[in-house]
């Protein structure tokens, strides 16, 4: 898929997510009603329905994680602090790229036994031996991404980086293209910022557009294979149905009625339970007097790090979920 290769490969770091931003427009003009940036940096994308049906929020994030210089040592060390969850693991000596297109590789001031996941112990070298040097090129408050080219795998799998979450904004970009107007709801594509650092973005889109309905379009981790969670999903067990994590409660109601629709129409899917971390349901949930949501999930292996992995095969069962979920009619009982 050459535009999930492109949306992966954009530097996107949360705050900092210009570039993604303008692959989404490009796509995205002439298949909607309206688009606009919001003063966050939201883009938020309208396809207007025939009439009579609910307004519903669709949220993938653009924003990756990433880090920031904190300090640069007299010898030319960049000294770092994290933007979301990385593992030190990792980023050791591999390599990271700022915004303006400086490569450097990471290093550490101890043995990275001993650094645990604190990225402080992390330094990033990028050729220079004086702080002097280093500062013609990085400086104080710069944003750095993790570098993570995209691979084809076995059984149609891919690895790149920031598949956290351009999976999901490509997901929207295409479910838009299918959208031709002629249902009920009123679509409202939406690609937030700043999910990594606290589901921020969707907050102020949600206040925005008071939805009757938000649903968030994210990765949930693999469990199959061993890592620090444990669970049921599966890469290649089909889309996510989200039924629970920390963040949000799923409502009930919506729940069921994306199961009914993956079981009438043969979409293959899973039934995904995440029990550490969120999405940015978590914050349209929360939004004005209180949003129903649910939640659309891609089952990725290896997230939050430059080599993440999902399949194919489960990107277009969730975009035949996303497409045929918000053509339905939703009957609130209150």
């Amino acid at each position: 898929m050459e535009l999930l290769k492109e949306l992966t490969q954009a530097w996107g770091v949360a705050g900092r997510e210009k570039a993604v931003r303008e692959i989404i427009q490009r796509e995205l003009a002439g298949h909607v009603d309206e688009m606009m940036v919001d003063p966050m940096g939201n883009l938020i994308a309208l396809k207007r329905g025939k009439g009579g049906g609910k307004k519903i929020m669709l949220a993938a994030h653009m924003d990756e994680i990433g880090a920031q210089v904190k300090r640069i040592e007299n010898d030319g060390r960049i000294s770092l602090c994290k933007v979301g969850w990385l593992w030190t693991g990792s980023m050791y000596n591999d390599k990271v790229m700022f915004q303006n297109g400086i490569v450097g590789v990471v290093g550490c001031n101890c043995p990275i036994e001993e650094a645990k996941n604190d990225v402080g112990k992390l330094f990033v070298d990028i050729g220079c031996s004086s702080k002097e040097e280093v500062e013609k090129y990085v400086k104080v408050g710069d944003y750095c991404s993790l570098v993570g080219p995209y691979y084809e795998l076995q059984n149609d799998c891919i690895a790149a980086k920031a598949l956290d979450d351009r999976v999901g904004c490509c997901l929207l970009i295409e479910a838009a293209k299918r959208n031709r107007g002629d249902r009920k709801n009123d679509v409202y594509y939406v690609f937030t910022v700043q999910e990594e650092v606290g589901c921020r973005g969707a907050k102020t889109a949600a206040e925005r557009i008071s939805p009757d309905i938000g649903i968030s379009v994210d990765v949930t981790p693999d469990h199959k294979y061993p890592s620090d969670l444990t669970g049921a999903n599966e890469v290649g067990a089909g889309v996510g149905v989200k039924f629970g994590d920390p963040s949000a409660v799923m409502d009930e109601y919506l729940v069921e009625k994306m199961v009914e629709c993956c079981e009438k129409n043969n979409v293959k899917y899973q039934r995904d339970v995440m029990d550490r971390g969120g999405t940015d349901a978590s914050s349209i949930n929360l939004s004005g007097c209180g949003v129903r949501v649910a939640a659309i999930s891609v089952v990725c292996r290896y997230p939050h790090s430059q080599s993440a992995v999902v399949s194919l095969r489960d990107v277009r069962e969730a975009l035949r979920l996303v497409d045929l979920y918000t053509a339905l009619d939703f009957q609130f009982d209150d």
